[in-house]
C-alpha cells in the first residue's frame, strides 16, 4: 500500500506517534551531532533548565502539534504546565511571580520549547513579552494586580499594535483613547492580535495625544469591558494553534488607572517590548530549524533512492551541512544580542534587529531545505516538516518586518 511505502524514519514517526515516541527522539538525538549542540556554551543552570524546557517539548508539546495544528486548538492546559515551570514569566521579577531569568535565558528556553511546536511557544513568547512590560513600566499595584495570574497563566495576555492601516509605520496608528474624567474611552481597531477573543488581558498602544510616536500611550484592557469586541477567528498558513482575530474597540471604557506609564510614553514601551519581542521569535526560529535539521539527517540516513541511502549522496551531504552551519551562526547572532539586551548596551536594538533579520531568514531557509530533502513525503501533513516551514514562515513577518530590520541596522550604520 501507498502508506507501506512511506519511508518509516524514527524522526518522521515521532512527530506522528505517540508521546513516548517523541520524548526518546528529541531527547535521544540532543547530543548525537556535537556542532549542533544546543547547550554547547552554556551554563550548569542554563543546561539544567534547557533539559526541562526540552523534556516539556518532547512529553507534552511534539506529540500534539500536528493535531493542534489541524484541529486549530489553543492549548490552554499544557501552556499552564509550562508555567507550572516557570515558563508563564520568564524574565520577570519573582515578587509578582516571574522567574527572574536572564534575556539569554529565555532564548534558550523559548528555542528549546519551539522544537515540540512552535506556533505554541510564539504565543508564549508573546505573552512573555506582555507580562514583562506590565512588570517593568507598571506601578506596584498594577503589577501585583496583572502579573501572578499571568506569569501562572491562569490568565493569557495579548500585544496590541498593528492596525489595520498601520503594519511596520506603527508611529501611524489611529486607536484613540480620550480622557474623561478617571477613564479614557478608546475608539478604532487592532489587526492580527495572537490570542485575539481567548486572551484576558489587551495591552493596547493608543493614541492619546497628537499625531506621531509622541502622542501615543499604553493601557492594559481586561476581557469583557464593554466596547471591547473581536473580529472573526482568521483562517492562517500556519500558527494554527493560537488564535488570531482584529480588536475592535466601540466607546470602551478604561479606568485611567490602567495606563502603564506616562501619556505619550506608550511608543517607548511597545518597541522596548519589541527588542525582547524580536530575540523570542528568532530563538522560536531556531528550534524549528534545529528541530527540522534531525528530522533531515534522520530521513537522509534511512531513505534509499537508486540503491542506496540518500545520505551518500555528496550533494546532499553539503546542504545539510550547510544548514547545520547556518544554524550555529544564527544562534550565535541571537545569543550575542540576548546578551546585549540583558546588560543594557547602546547597540542592544539594532543587535536584536539583526538577529531577527539572520534568524528568521536562515532557519526558515533550513526548514525549507529539509522539506525539499523529503521530497514529495515532505508536503504530506503526516510529516512534521512541513508544519515546521508553514509555522516559520511568519517569523519574517512580525515583531518588525525583516524590510524594517534592514531599515534599523541602514540607520544606525549611516546615522554617524
Amino acid at each position: 500500500s501507498r502508506e507501506a511505502e512511506r519511508p518509516r524514519t524514527a524522526m518522521a514517526m515521532a512527530w506522528r506517534a505517540a508521546p513516548r515516541a517523541a520524548a526518546r527522539l528529541l531527547l535521544g538525538r540532543r547530543g548525537i551531532a556535537s556542532c549542533i549542540d544546543l547547550s554547547t556554551g552554556l551554563t550548569e543552570d542554563q543546561k539544567e533548565f534547557q533539559k526541562v524546557a526540552l523534556d516539556f517539548a518532547a512529553k507534552e508539546m511534539a506529540p500534539y502539534m500536528a493535531e493542534w495544528d489541524e484541529k486549530e486548538i489553543f492549548p490552554v492546559e499544557t501552556m499552564r504546565k509550562a508555567a507550572q515551570l516557570g515558563f508563564g514569566g520568564i524574565y520577570v521579577k519573582p515578587d509578582v511571580g516571574g522567574s527572574g531569568l536572564s534575556r539569554l535565558d529565555t532564548s534558550i528556553i523559548f528555542e528549546a520549547l519551539s522544537t515540540g511546536c512552535t506556533s505554541t511557544t510564539a504565543y508564549m513568547s508573546i505573552h512573555n513579552m506582555c507580562v514583562w512590560m506590565i512588570d517593568t513600566f507598571g506601578n506596584e499595584e498594577q503589577r501585583r494586580r496583572f502579573c501572578p495570574s499571568l506569569c501562572s497563566m491562569e490568565k493569557f495576555a495579548s500585544y496590541c499594535l498593528t492596525e489595520p492601516g498601520s503594519g511596520s509605520d506603527a508611529a501611524s496608528l489611529l486607536t484613540s483613547a480620550q480622557r474623561k474624567g478617571d477613564t479614557y474611552v478608546l475608539n478604532g481597531s487592532k489587526a492580527f492580535i495572537s490570542g485575539g477573543g481567548d486572551t484576558d488581558v489587551y495591552v493596547v498602544m493608543c493614541r492619546t495625544g497628537g499625531p506621531g510616536p509622541k502622542g501615543i500611550s499604553c493601557i492594559v484592557l481586561e476581557k469583557g469591558m464593554p466596547g471591547l469586541s473581536f473580529g472573526k477567528k482568521e483562517k492562517k498558513v500556519g500558527w494554527n494553534s493560537q488564535p488570531t482575530r482584529a480588536v475592535i474597540f466601540e466607546d470602551c471604557v478604561v479606568p485611567v488607572g490602567n495606563r502603564l506609564g506616562a501619556e505619550g510614553q506608550g511608543f517607548s514601551i511597545a518597541m522596548q517590548g519589541l527588542n525582547g519581542g524580536r530575540i523570542n521569535i528568532a530563538s522560536c526560529s531556531l528550534g524549528a530549524a534545529h528541530a527540522s535539521v534531525l528530522l533531515a539527517q534522520e530521513h537522509l540516513t534511512v531513505r534509499k533512492q537508486f540503491g542506496e541511502p540518500l545520505a551518500s549522496n555528496q550533494y546532499l551531504q553539503f546542504r545539510l551541512a550547510e544548514m547545520a552551519t547556518r544554524l550555529v551562526a544564527a544562534r550565535l547572532m541571537v545569543r550575542n544580542a540576548a546578551r546585549a539586551l540583558q546588560e543594557g548596551r547602546e547597540d542592544a536594538a539594532v543587535l536584536c534587529s539583526m538577529a531577527k533579520l539572520f534568524a528568521t531568514d536562515e532557519c526558515f531557509g533550513i526548514c525549507n531545505q529539509a522539506l525539499q530533502m523529503h521530497g514529495g513525503y515532505g508536503y504530506l501533513k503526516d510529516y512534521a516538516v512541513q508544519q515546521f516551514v508553514r509555522d516559520i514562515r511568519v517569523h519574517q513577518i512580525l515583531e518588525g518586518t525583516n524590510e524594517v530590520m534592514r531599515m534599523i541596522v541602514a540607520r544606525n550604520l549611516l546615522q554617524g
